[in-house]
C-alpha cells in the first residue's frame, strides 16, 4: 500500500497533524518528516526524497505544502497524490521578506516565544471554541524546534522560487485546501492552485483559519480520506 507523508508548517511538527495520523495510520502507512535541518527548500526536498519510498501519497500545510511542491518538481513520478493545504505556489514578496527581518532580529536575541507569541500566533486562527488550546499547542511546537529552527526555516521561505509551472504539469490526483479564515495564506490563493493543478478537488473548510488540521479536524480529515479513497 502506497504510504502518505505529512509535511509540517513553519515551527510545527507531526503534532500538526495528531488527529489525522490517528485516523488514517489504521488504513495505510503514515510517515512524516521533519522541516528543521536545512535553510532551503531544496534541500528540504532533497533530504524527503533521499529517505521517502520510491511512491507516496504526500501533504503539506503552509511551508510544508512549499516543501511538497518543490518534492514535486523534482520528483513527479513518485508522487502519487498531492494534497496541499493552506500554502502558497508563489515565491515571496518583497515586502513580505522586508516584515521578516525584524522577526529574525529578535529570534537571534532570544525573543522567539515573543515573537510567536505577538507576531504570528495572533494570524494563524479563527475564533473557534479551541482556539486556545491550539495556540498552545503551536507555542510548545515552536519552543521544542527552537531559535535556530525559527532563522533557517525564515531563510528557506524568502528564498523559494514560483511553483506555478510545477502544478500545472502534475497530472495526479490532487487536493487544495484551507480554512474559510485564513489570513496567512487566504482563500484566492487555493483557487489560483486548484485552477493550475488539472486533476483536483478545492475543499474550505468552515470555521478554520490556517491550522485545519487542528481547528476542524474531523471535516479536514473527511477531506484527505476523501482525497486518498478517489479514483
Amino acid at each position: 500500500m502506497i504510504p502518505v507523508i505529512f509535511l509540517p508548517g513553519m515551527m510545527c511538527d507531526a503534532r500538526l497533524f495528531g488527529p489525522q495520523i490517528d485516523a488514517l495510520s489504521g488504513r495505510m502507512p503514515v510517515m512524516t518528516f521533519p522541516l528543521s535541518r536545512h535553510d532551503s527548500v531544496q534541500a528540504m526536498a532533497d533530504d524527503i526524497l533521499q529517505n521517502a519510498p520510491a511512491e507516496f501519497a504526500l501533504t503539506g500545510l503552509s511551508m510544508g505544502g512549499i516543501v511538497a511542491m518543490e518534492v514535486l518538481r523534482r520528483a513527479p513520478e513518485r508522487v502519487s497524490r498531492l494534497a496541499l493545504l493552506d500554502t502558497n505556489p508563489l515565491a515571496e514578496k518583497q515586502e513580505v521578506k522586508a516584515r521578516r527581518a525584524p522577526q529574525i532580529a529578535a529570534v537571534r536575541d532570544g525573543k522567539l516565544r515573543s515573537v510567536m507569541r505577538d507576531e504570528m500566533k495572533p494570524s494563524y486562527l479563527s475564533d473557534g471554541p479551541n482556539r486556545g488550546a491550539v495556540l498552545d499547542l503551536c507555542m510548545a511546537m515552536a519552543t521544542d524546534l527552537g531559535p535556530e529552527v525559527f532563522l533557517r526555516q525564515s531563510q528557506a521561505l524568502m528564498d523559494r522560487p514560483d511553483q506555478s509551472v510545477t502544478l500545472t504539469a502534475y497530472t495526479g490526483k490532487a487536493l487544495v485546501l484551507c480554512g474559510q479564515e485564513d489570513r496567512l495564506c487566504p482563500v484566492e490563493r487555493h483557487q489560483l492552485m486548484h485552477d493550475l493543478l488539472p486533476d483536483s478537488a478545492l475543499e474550505i473548510i468552515e470555521g478554520a483559519g490556517h491550522l485545519p488540521t487542528l481547528e476542524q479536524p474531523q471535516k479536514t480529515t473527511a477531506a484527505l480520506i476523501r482525497w486518498l479513497e478517489d479514483t
